[in-house]
């Protein structure tokens, strides 16, 4: 079984919960932390001390308050982190139901595992932990399997990225594309531009278009 933990998570409950399920699996270190910068500084002490963690576990979303921080998501961590220590075991426990997010964790970060924080994911964590311990294969929570295998859930293109681009410069859609058309995209009419907009929002469930401009900030997309 893993032998040293380090868990990045700033609610105090949920904290204690994640501590105490490592607790039953007889995992001699489990360390916590409520700052990703703090998250990060532990990991390199622990490979320059030679005692590395065997696994990390991280939501990616952390409130804001007094302390200026210099990672500000846990994906930010994550990132910096798995580029430090490539064999580092690492399980993102969010809220996050965004598929293109999601996917992005497996596909460049190599994450292990991704539990929704939900009713079952107590259990699903509890689950997790053997399984990833115990194989080489990531895990995902049940109710979040569809992002992989639903074939009809596109991804988004360079078409989409640019629409989002314009969109977060405040571009109308009348405005675009004629902007469009200057670059020799000829095809990119209002109707196809409004209809690519309506695809977006429901590829990342967003509620208008402001929510879809901040989502794409977010990703670092727009």
């Amino acid at each position: 079984m893993f032998k040293k933990v380090l868990i990045a998570e700033d609610i105090d409950t949920i904290n204690n919960a994640l501590g105490q399920i490592l607790n039953e699996f007889g995992i001699i270190q489990i360390d916590h932390v409520k700052y990703c910068d703090d998250a990060l500084l532990k990991i390199k002490k622990a490979l320059a001390d030679n005692e590395p963690y065997d696994l990390f576990i991280s939501d990616l979303s952390f409130e804001t308050d007094y302390r200026a921080v210099q990672i500000k998501t846990g994906e930010e961590a994550i990132a910096k982190i798995r580029a430090l220590q490539p064999n580092l075991k690492i399980i993102v426990y969010s809220v996050e139901d965004k598929s293109f997010r999601i996917k992005k964790l497996f596909v460049e970060y190599k994450i292990n595992g991704y539990i929704h924080k939900g009713r079952k994911s107590i259990n699903q964590f509890k689950y997790a932990i053997q399984y990833i311990y115990d194989s080489n294969v990531t895990y995902i929570s049940p109710e979040m399997e569809y992002i992989f295998n639903d074939k009809t859930n596109t991804e988004i293109d360079d078409f989409d990225i640019q629409i989002l681009k314009q969109l977060s410069k405040g571009v109308s859609q009348e405005e675009m594309e004629g902007h469009f058309k200057e670059l020799g995209m000829t095809q990119c009419s209002k109707s196809k531009i409004e209809k690519r907009i309506g695809r977006l929002k429901e590829h990342f469930r967003a509620n208008n278009t402001v929510h879809l401009i901040a989502i794409a900030k977010d990703l670092g997309i727009a």
